[in-house]
């Protein structure tokens, strides 16, 4: 966010923000793929709340119930 605000205010490249932020290009240009979860966190965390005895491998059962078809692993992170 400081080098794109360097870069606009004082009109410099994104060469020179870099070398001044001692920063790598390749970090000043990375745009997140991360897809969006948070209908997945909001069903997953009524289902836990509702029920509070169950662990991530009872919960991943029951959104492939609900045809909600994600990763058991996905679901422990979350």
């Amino acid at each position: 966010m400081l080098a794109v605000f360097l870069r606009e205010a004082f009109q410099v490249s994104d060469r020179r923000c870099c070398k001044v932020l001692e920063l790598t290009r390749a970090t000043f240009g990375y745009q997140s793929r991360a897809k969006d979860r948070t209908l997945l966190k909001m069903r997953l965390k009524d289902l836990a709340l509702g029920r509070p005895r169950y662990g991530y491998r009872r919960l991943h059962v029951l959104l492939r119930r609900e045809g909600i078809l994600v990763n058991h692993k996905l679901v422990q992170r979350l």
